[in-house]
């Protein structure tokens, strides 16, 4: 389940105060690991990942669905999916967390319910200490598949590919695994130029 990745230091810069900003940036060791929670959010089945980054080696720890059922009601679902994801960051103890960032719905009730399930997520991330950032799903498909435009099959195969997984994931949870890579890339390779927490 390991694989070389091709994540690089970058030089520290000087930030616009003048001052260099410490190396590593938060969730990312150079010479250590990085354990980095990724989630793909949702009301009724929200995708979770957690990834070990040894240096240039990545092992899956786990991921699953976090379900509510259509007739849970959305206060009930909200608790749950809080309750979960505190769970899991107690168990996996992740150095960060990475998001899919929020995208253009056209259906405003789909938008808002979205929205409080992502404060949900970010609230318990949040009160756990664990530093929260985010990717839009343009940036995630760019750093998993090569380019921005890649079908949901095309990434959960290429996270199989990178990851060297036995058994397919639930479309939810390998986007949850891509979110989480896409973090270890953009902060790998780019460093506190672009990754920035929210």
């Amino acid at each position: 389940m390991n694989i070389k990745s091709a994540i690089r230091n970058p030089p520290r810069r000087p930030d616009q105060s003048g001052q260099v900003a410490p190396w590593p940036p938060t969730g990312q060791s150079a010479m250590g690991s990085a354990r980095i929670l990724g989630v793909d959010t949702s009301l009724r089945s929200t995708g979770v990942a957690l990834i070990q980054a040894r240096g240039s080696l990545y092992k899956t720890l786990e991921y699953e669905l976090v379900k509510n059922p259509p007739g849970r009601p959305l206060s009930a679902c909200l608790g749950h999916l809080s309750r979960a994801l505190s769970e899991i960051i107690t168990r996996g103890k992740p150095q960060a967390a990475a998001l899919e960032g929020v995208f253009f719905c056209k259906n405003v009730k789909t938008a808002v319910i979205l929205g409080e399930a992502r404060g949900v997520v970010i609230a318990a991330c949040s009160a756990a200490g664990v530093p929260v950032y985010e990717y839009s799903p343009r940036r995630v498909k760019q750093a998993v598949v090569g380019f921005g435009n890649a079908g949901k099959e095309q990434v959960r195969k290429m996270v199989m590919a990178i990851l060297k997984l036995d058994e397919t994931p639930h479309e939810d949870a390998a986007d949850a695994l891509a979110i989480a890579l896409c973090h270890l890339h953009t902060v790998g390779r780019y460093a506190g130029l672009t990754a920035k927490a929210i």
